[in-house]
């Protein structure tokens, strides 16, 4: 793996000659031949560890480890380190994709930095077993989202790399059933655990050292000559990550709505552990433990998720129109939101983990391809996709110092879950403001 300079500019692939493309044209070029089903079943199982070795953590085991250290001080707890985590994401994942476009290794761009991602990740998780305390803690936390928006950093660029325009949307939508499955693998492998949440960490970071196999040997990935990269220039790389909203005002507009709408899904989830202990009461009114609960709640999530990803995805390729699905979704992920709040018991629970469901799958399928479409440059596909999953990650940081006080101040549950639906309903009103996508 190579990230030394070079002198010379890069050539554009568009301006070579006609006749057998030569390799620069290969790995910067639009891709225009469908990916095959096993590179497709590559992504999702990256996608799967990737998510178990995050939500597992993120839903029960970082909770279960704060109550550990003060039962009552666990939400504050749980705000910092998440909070923290989020914030070493807003870093990593658009480094780690700067970092993969510049890489000239014979293994591609995208293959290095996936499987470091995984490793720095999963040994963070095993030592996160055995944190003494909160600030060792909240370190390890976040070296494990380090290495996971490495990973994932990667393994996004790597679809719009080799993935054309019109199977974007069954592809995105696969790899967010990939997700999907790893957030529900974390949630198992926490109940499954039974409250030990250091055995849990280290499932987790097996799963997240698996999910990478099959990607790694079957991963099409064209090696980026040297060639073909610019010249660096410290001022210029961190120039590079700003992005102007006036010379491309369709990618500043898809971050913003997916800033909001993950905002608003984030607070939905970050205290659901805490929300079926102290709101819905689950163990003094059905008996259920509140950790099997989250288990229920993510399953359901988890199978509608599933089925509109791929549906949606595949539905949006074939009508070769992005907006009215990603504007309905995101109605579909408010109105979930005001669901929780306005029943507060176990049969709005699951109701409104259903109707989340329902609508964050379409979400996360159509929305990529959308963004997919909204990138500047190819040359810059990492960094670019990395930028845009700030939206991903910012909310992480954003949530929990949103949350908090309207959990502890400002009226409860009732009042933090309304607060979730009007963001993410704003998300879905300047959707319309992207001009370039249909």
């Amino acid at each position: 793996m190579s990230l030394s300079d070079t002198p010379g500019a890069a050539p554009d692939p568009a301006r070579q000659s006609p006749g057998a493309p030569g390799p620069t044209a290969v790995a910067l070029a639009e891709p225009d031949r469908a990916v095959r089903p096993v590179w497709i079943s590559g992504v999702v199982l990256v996608n799967v560890g990737i998510n178990a070795a995050f939500f597992g953590p993120l839903q029960v085991l970082l909770g279960q480890q704060a109550a550990a250290f003060s039962e009552s001080d666990k939400e504050a707890i749980l705000a910092l380190v998440t909070g923290a985590g989020a914030a070493v994401s807003l870093v990593a994942n658009p480094l780690f994709g700067a970092f993969s476009d510049r890489t000239t290794s014979r293994l591609g761009r995208r293959v290095p930095w996936v499987l470091f991602g995984a490793i720095l990740g999963a040994a963070a998780l095993i030592a996160l077993a055995g944190a003494p305390g909160v600030a060792v803690m909240t370190l390890l936390w976040c070296l494990v989202q380090a290495g996971c928006n490495g990973a994932y950093a990667a393994i996004t660029a790597a679809i719009p790399d080799r993935v054309p325009v019109a199977q974007r949307g069954t592809v995105g939508g696969l790899a967010a059933m990939g997700q999907t499955v790893g957030i529900l693998a974390g949630a198992v492998i926490a109940a499954a655990v039974a409250g030990n949440f250091a055995a849990g960490y280290l499932v987790c970071a097996v799963a997240l050292l698996a999910g990478v196999g099959l990607y790694f040997f079957k991963n099409d990935d064209v090696p980026l000559p040297a060639g073909a990269r610019p010249p660096f220039s410290l001022a210029g790389f961190i120039r590079g990550f700003w992005i102007s909203p006036a010379l491309y005002p369709d990618f500043a507009w898809a971050w913003l709505t997916r800033l909001l709408v993950n905002i608003g899904n984030h607070m939905v989830t970050l205290y659901l552990l805490f929300f079926l202990k102290d709101a819905v009461r689950l163990e003094e009114t059905q008996g259920i433990a509140p950790e099997f609960g989250v288990l229920v709640l993510t399953g359901l999530y988890a199978v509608m998720v599933i089925i509109t990803s791929v549906i949606g995805g595949r539905l949006s390729d074939r009508m070769g129109r992005r907006k009215p699905l990603v504007i309905i979704s995101s109605v579909i992920i408010a109105v979930a939101s005001l669901i929780l709040a306005f029943a507060p018991n176990w049969t709005g629970a699951l109701l409104g983990a259903s109707v989340l469901g329902i609508g964050f799958g379409c979400y996360l399928a159509v929305d990529f391809a959308l963004i997919t479409q909204v990138l500047p440059t190819a040359l810059s596909r990492g960094r670019d996709l990395g930028v845009i999953n700030i939206a991903n990650s910012l909310p992480q940081v954003l949530a929990p110092l949103i949350a908090l006080p309207f959990v502890t101040l400002w009226g409860g549950y009732v009042s933090l879950y309304t607060a979730a639906a009007v963001i993410g309903l704003l998300g879905a009103l300047f959707v319309v403001k992207i001009k370039g996508v249909d």
